[in-house]
This record gives C-alpha cells, structure tokens and sequence, in this order.
C-alpha cells in the first residue's frame, strides 16, 4: 500500500541521513573519501537490500553512492522502502 503525503514527512523527520523525496521515491546520496569506500558502502547496502528482497536504484562514482527506493509494483513509496531507508541509515551510523 502506497504511503500518504503526511506518512512520507513523518518518515522523513524521523531518518538520520539527508533523505529527500519527490512524493513516488526516496533518495539519497552519499560521499565518502574515495570509490572504494562508497564501493563498500554500496556492497552493505546491497546485502541488507537482499536480505529485505527490496532492491534500491544505485549510482556508484568516485567518492560517493545515490540511493532510490521506490516499490515499483506500487507505483510510488510503500512500507518497504522505509524499513530500507532506516536500514541504510544504520550501515551509514556504523
């Protein structure tokens, strides 16, 4: 089930990371100090991400990672992309 605007905010207020939205997905962008630690980054998320069965849109470059969660088979933001998002901001809290 799709969550509401209001549903949206309130996660929103409530992730450590710079989390934004645009209403349909999550995003989020990452630096670290050079590729192979986004590269690890990423590599930790993709195991969580597994583990959940829920899969972030991933861009990799020098010195940072971009996350987007969406559930696609909703057609916009779902429980799912939350309980990922908060997964993501604990790897990034550790």
């Amino acid at each position: 089930m799709r969550l509401t605007d209001p549903e949206i905010e309130t996660a929103l207020a409530e992730l450590t990371a710079d989390w934004r939205s645009d209403g349909a997905a999550l995003f989020l962008r990452v630096t670290r100090r050079d590729f192979a630690s986004a590269l690890a980054l990423v590599t930790q998320v993709g195991a969580a991400a597994e583990a959940q069965n829920h899969h972030p849109d991933v861009t990799l470059g020098w010195g940072y990672c971009s996350f987007r969660l969406t559930t696609h088979s909703d057609g916009g933001l779902t429980a799912k992309d939350l309980k990922l998002a908060r997964a993501i901001d604990a790897i990034i809290a550790s």
